[in-house]
């Protein structure tokens, strides 16, 4: 059947994907002009709702401008909202009790997580981050407060077990993290005692165009261990063994990190084994499965 409904339809120099789009509903809900919780739930499941464009509700330039004090305005700086120092304190005890709970439950080790658009990145990407003081601006104040943040927590995480961190290696946006920046950070981090960074990517803005493809991440991997030294997994639509074992062996990073692949096939490893003409430990619950030309003498009973 066609719809002329969900067509495309051209909006100055955007592209709406359909002809659906939700009208600006009054909440009568924000404080001093600033939105809140109930906002980003309300908002947040219409951007989702499939519609092609969203209006959120009127929004005063002047306090008095709005026609109940409970209107959002955008009259003052401080709707803006950017994170305070308090509040950017209590995260960095929250990230160290975190810490101290991981070492108690008894995990080997931690990945900090910097990229994929969580608040760690935000504050890396110089499209999300809009801060005027010592935290925004150059790429050295942008890393401040992740830094801040491995470090507090590689103070407090048992000396003898690694803690490691996943970059960004591109926003993949014009203007956003760059590849150089990837350097920069990573070498930042292996001063502080990293123990290893996994290189991924994007995440900062939504539409980014990015090519993927297989392997598609792994030249910033490479180049981040060939300019830094520290080691370094590479990411992003690896699932060929051979893919995998060339990676490996032309430098391109220390390790590999697989994701989909893992789901679509659990026993990925064992797999690539085979295929790669190697023998390495089964589980003795599985070693009926194991490939014939193995000697199961070798095998059975050594996990791991």
């Amino acid at each position: 059947m066609t719809s002329q409904l969900f067509t495309p339809v051209q909006i100055g120099k955007r592209t709406l994907s359909n002809r659906i789009t939700v009208a600006p509903m009054c909440q009568y809900s924000a404080v001093d002009g600033s939105m809140g919780n109930w906002h980003l739930m309300h908002l947040g499941s219409l951007a989702i709702s499939g519609a092609s464009m969203l209006v959120m509700e009127a929004t005063g330039v002047t306090p008095e401008g709005r026609i109940t004090p409970y209107c959002p305005g955008l009259y003052s700086d401080a709707n803006e909202a950017a994170m305070s120092k308090t509040d950017m304190a209590a995260l960095k005890q929250a990230f160290v009790q975190a810490a101290q709970r991981a070492a108690r439950i008894g995990l080997d080790f931690i990945e900090l997580h910097s990229t994929h658009g969580y608040l760690l990145s935000e504050f890396l990407s110089p499209l999300a981050n809009r801060r005027i003081d010592e935290y925004g601006g150059s790429l050295e104040n942008r890393m401040r407060f992740p830094l801040e943040v491995f470090r507090a927590i590689r103070d407090v995480f048992p000396a003898d077990r690694p803690v490691g961190a996943k970059i960004s290696g591109s926003d993949f946006v014009e203007g956003g993290f760059t590849p150089d920046d990837a350097v920069v950070y990573a070498r930042a981090l292996k001063r502080e005692v990293c123990a290893y960074v996994t290189v991924s990517g994007g995440g900062v803005v939504l539409d980014a165009k990015i090519p993927v493809g297989p392997g598609y991440q792994v030249p910033f991997a490479e180049r981040v261990k060939k300019e830094t030294g520290i080691v370094t997994g590479a990411v992003g639509m690896i699932t060929d063994p051979q893919q995998a074992e060339a990676i490996i062996a032309n430098g391109q990073a220390d390790f590999i990190s697989l994701a989909r692949a893992m789901l679509f096939n659990p026993r990925w490893p064992q797999h690539a084994a085979v295929a790669l003409g190697v023998e390495v430990p089964y589980p003795p619950q599985y070693e009926r499965a194991a490939p014939k030309a193995w000697r199961p003498g070798r095998t059975l009973g050594k996990l791991g």
